[in-house]
């Protein structure tokens, strides 16, 4: 069902990583900045929090897919343009538009979005360094379903509506990224699988907020 195997796919994590580091440290420190900007938010918070899934997206698309993927998958190229497109569009409402909300909310959907925060930043590569080690592993931020998943938790913990335009491509990749759970046996993807069905119609619907938060 796929063109390449197992090996391969992981193989291209492990070339990956080596090749762009020390990206991994400078994304982690980029999670860090949206996490805060969520929890003390400000004027320039909804642009911070954008701006920076969309600095995610885009380096996925080009230096993950486009650069890598595509060596063992014709498809990463539909895959690059899907990201960068995705990028584009976050930038877009969070810098010219002004309609991403960025301060975090409260109650269920918030907790939730936290958990698949703390599991697209920390819980997603232990479990791959248990299963096959570093470098051979898909890392926080620069790596297409942990991008994914962080996303969805962003969007579940920012308040009030989501554009809906901001949707399509996180649902898209957390199922075909997220068939990798059983396709390839990456254990850490179930997740992303049952997360984007469970979370797409969850922000889908979501009504109105009245109020906008305050800043100071």
């Amino acid at each position: 069902m796929l063109p390449f195997t197992r090996d391969q796919f992981l193989a291209v994590f492990a070339d990956y990583n080596l090749a762009v580091w020390p990206a991994q440290i400078v994304v982690y420190l980029l999670g860090a900045g949206i996490v805060l900007a969520l929890l003390r938010p400000s004027r320039r918070s909804d642009g911070l929090v954008g701006a920076g899934l969309a600095l995610m997206w885009i380096w996925t698309g080009l230096a993950y897919h486009a650069s890598f993927f595509a060596a063992i998958n014709q498809a990463a190229m539909g895959f690059a343009a899907l990201f960068v497109v995705q990028g584009l569009l976050l930038a877009h409402a969070a810098l010219v538009r002004a309609d991403f909300p960025a301060a975090a909310r409260r109650g269920p959907a918030a907790w939730f979005g936290w958990a698949l925060i703390a599991y697209a930043a920390g819980v997603y590569a232990l479990i791959g360094l248990a299963g096959h080690g570093y470098p051979a592993v898909p890392i926080f931020g620069i790596t297409p379903c942990p991008v994914t998943l962080f996303t969805f938790g962003v969007l579940l913990v920012a308040h009030g509506p989501i554009p809906r335009r901001l949707l399509v491509t996180p649902l898209l990749w957390s199922l075909i990224g997220g068939s990798a759970a059983f396709l390839l046996g990456v254990p850490q993807d179930w997740p992303l699988l049952i997360g984007g069905l469970l979370v797409t119609p969850w922000l889908w619907r979501r009504p109105s907020a009245p109020n906008r938060p305050s800043y100071a």
